[in-house]
């Protein structure tokens, strides 16, 4: 987190203070060489998911990324990153859902809610939104009159109201982000090349650049940044050297780019 702080009126030096709980180095893999295309250096206070869109917004403007397949883990689950890879760079994306704590619920094959007394309940409308449906869930007993009938004795059960018992929902999306199928083989295979981005930020931490020796954040800016063409460099001399065993076991994806000796 950032905060300010500001000596009293009475110090003979004020000055402005910036102080950051760490901070984020944010990189975008490409997937199949395994090498970055952009890095941006934040305050840990900004979350994954804040980044990616103004970080992809760069990108774009000066590296086309139209059509590409964005891949990422289930920090970056939110609507916005979805519709902004399929609607403005008309591309797919390949990321788990983020549950996000939410319980499952016990259900029928058929679909009906299993409630606390173990009865089946029963569908009773739906609403229909712009990006989901939000199917309605009503007792079995509502409309009964025997205050004996619920076998769990529910509180609900005994509301007063003219409709007794519980009522539960279930929200399903019909937007892009609920309609990938996330146990296709297709969603599974492009997302394994994921590890592209695992490997290189193992190597990247061989650099020791996660114990700093400066403090301020333009200054570990810089430092993540110079960190990063030092990486590029032994790739490139890998590609221009590709008989050298020792660059091309340290940047092994870059087999695929390689030519065949001539």
């Amino acid at each position: 987190m950032l905060w300010v702080f500001i000596p009293p009126a009475n110090s003979h030096n004020e000055k402005k203070y910036e102080f950051y709980w760490g901070y984020k180095n944010h990189v975008l893999v490409d997937a199949v060489s395994g090498l970055p295309i952009f890095e941006v250096t934040k305050p840990a206070n900004i979350t994954d998911s804040g980044v990616t869109i103004p970080l992809l917004k760069d990108v774009h403007g000066w590296f086309s990324l139209k059509e590409t397949d964005f891949i990422a883990d289930k920090g970056y689950d939110t609507k916005a990153i979805y519709n902004f890879v399929h609607d403005e760079l008309q591309g797919h994306a390949f990321i788990p859902l983020n549950l996000r704590g939410t319980k499952k619920k016990n259900q029928l094959t058929a679909g009906n809610i299993i409630c606390d007394a173990g009865l089946a309940m029963h569908k009773d409308g739906r609403q229909y939104y712009p990006d989901r449906i939000k199917q309605k869930f009503t007792c079995p007993l509502k409309n009964s009159k025997d205050d004996e009938a619920c076998p769990f004795n529910h509180i609900h059960y005994f509301n007063g109201k003219k409709n007794r018992g519980c009522t539960r929902y279930i929200i399903t999306g019909t937007d892009y982000r609920a309609s990938i199928n996330r146990d296709s083989p297709y969603f599974k295979s492009i997302y394994s090349l994921r590890t592209e981005s695992e490997r290189y930020n193992a190597r990247w931490k061989n650099l020791d650049l996660e114990k700093p020796s400066v403090r301020n954040i333009n200054s570990i800016s810089n430092l993540n940044t110079i960190g990063h063409i030092c990486m590029l460099s032994t790739a490139l001399a890998a590609v221009k050297n590709a008989k050298d065993e020792s660059c091309v076991k340290f940047t092994k994806s870059l087999s695929k780019l390689m030519k065949e000796p001539a």
